[in-house]
């Protein structure tokens, strides 16, 4: 199999082992996975070499049987017409209830995903990997109102996170 961008990006940062978490950023607790289950749209991110240069970016989550979580990220490489895609599977770190994830593409190494904002009706979401430098806005919808868009701005200014170099992500299907 092919080995894809995203999948790239998930292995170096499992490389660095990085099951941690930024200072200050804390999961969102009383976390329903099934509620988190589907498809969540890419809204913004900061930019990686794994995802650099994809647009139409999604995830998309559902249940193994074990009960870890099986990931596909994908994303259109417009330079090369084609679409990139990654799978991989997230098993919970502490408890169920506890939105703090490792994920893995590639064998035994994980990365941190870490939900640390999250709605009540779980329409979007803040995510963070291991540290600052990892950071993503997820919605269920192609776009978000520019309230959303403020408050994910400011609060990941507040937690340390580079929000100058947050990249919007193009959600619009290539014609």
């Amino acid at each position: 199999m092919k080995m894809t961008s995203i999948g790239l990006l998930v292995l170096m940062v499992a490389l660095i082992g990085c099951v941690g978490k930024p200072d200050r950023v804390e999961p969102v607790t009383d976390f329903n996975v099934e509620q988190y289950l589907g498809q969540w749209y890419e809204i913004a991110r900061l930019d990686h070499s794994f995802e650099e240069g994809l647009t139409q970016v999604t995830a998309s989550y559902s249940l193994n049987d074990d009960g870890s979580v099986k990931v596909i990220n994908r994303g259109f490489e417009a330079e090369k017409g084609e679409w990139d895609e990654a799978e991989g599977k997230a098993k919970f770190v502490a408890d169920q209830n506890t939105a703090f994830l490792k994920v893995s593409f590639f064998g035994p190494f994980y990365g941190s995903y870490i939900v640390f904002e999250l709605d009540d009706d779980y329409q979007y979401a803040f995510v963070s990997g291991p540290d600052t430098g990892y950071l993503w806005l997820l919605s269920r919808q192609p776009t978000v109102s520019e309230d959303i868009i403020q408050l994910f701005e400011r609060r990941a200014k507040a937690l340390g996170f580079a929000t100058d170099d947050l990249i919007y992500v193009d959600q619009a299907p290539n014609k």
